[in-house]
C-alpha cells in the first residue's frame, strides 16, 4: 500500500544534503516522475521522495512552526505527487517547479484548516463529556443516537481521517495505540485528527449544539 511505503520512507528520511542535490539533475527527476505516472514505479517514487521530502519538511517547519505539521505536509504532498504524476508534462516546466506547486497548494489548504481551529477546543465542542448529567439507563440510547448522527458526517471525511476519528472516539484507542495499529507516525495521527475535527465542526455547526 502507498501509505505503508510513505510511512517507511518517512521513518528513514534523511536531512538535506547539498552535495547530493548537485548530483541529481532535472532529467533524472523528470524520468522518475514519468516512471511513477506511467508505471506506478515504487523505486522511482522512493528516489523522488528521498530527494524532495527533506526540502518539503524544512518548508513545513518554517510555514507551520510545528514538526508534526511539517511531517503531515511531506506525507500529503508526496501522496499527491504519486496520484498526480501522470499530469506532469516535462515540456511545460521543471519537475521541481511542479512538485513545489503541489506542496504550496497543500500547505495553503492545511493553513486554512488549522489556523482558525485548535485541536483542544474542537475536541471539547464536538465530543462533549456528559458524565453524570443523565440517569445511567439513558446513556446507551443517547450514545446510539449520537453515533447515528455522527456517522452521516464521518462518511464525508477522507478515508484516512475517518480511520483516525473512529479509532480514537469509537474504538476508544489512545493516539499511540492507533499510530501503532495504522503504522503511522504519532504526529500524523494527531494532525489528521485535528483536520477531521475541523471539517466535522464546519459540517455540524449549530446542529450539534
Amino acid at each position: 500500500m502507498l501509505q505503508t511505503t510513505i510511512s517507511r520512507l518517512m521513518l528513514n528520511m534523511p536531512e538535506p544534503l547539498k552535495n547530493r542535490a548537485k548530483d541529481i539533475n532535472h532529467s533524472e527527476l523528470s524520468a522518475w516522475l514519468e516512471a511513477i505516472g506511467t508505471r506506478r514505479d515504487k523505486v522511482a517514487f522512493a528516489h523522488l521522495f528521498r530527494f524532495f521530502a527533506p526540502k518539503i519538511k524544512n518548508f513545513g517547519r518554517m510555514q507551520f512552526k510545528n514538526e508534526a505539521e511539517a511531517m503531515e505536509l511531506v506525507q500529503e504532498t508526496m501522496t499527491n505527487v504519486w496520484r498526480k504524476a501522470h499530469l506532469y508534462q516535462a515540456d511545460k516546466g521543471a519537475p521541481t517547479t511542479w512538485i513545489y506547486a503541489v506542496m504550496r497548494n497543500m500547505s495553503f489548504d492545511m493553513l486554512r484548516k488549522i489556523q482558525t481551529y485548535r485541536e483542544e477546543t474542537l475536541s471539547e465542542d464536538i465530543w462533549p463529556l456528559e458524565q453524570n448529567t443523565q440517569p445511567p439507563e439513558h446513556d446507551d440510547f443517547n450514545d446510539h443516537l449520537l453515533i447515528q448522527h455522527l456517522n452521516a458526517h464521518l462518511a464525508t471525511l477522507p478515508e484516512n481521517q475517518q480511520q483516525i476519528v473512529i479509532g480514537i472516539y469509537i474504538k476508544q484507542l489512545t493516539h499511540e495505540e492507533l499510530a501503532q495499529q495504522l503504522n503511522l507516525p504519532l504526529g500524523t495521527v494527531k494532525s489528521r485528527l485535528r483536520l477531521a475535527l475541523a471539517r466535522l465542526r464546519l459540517q455540524m455547526g449549530e446542529q450539534h449544539d
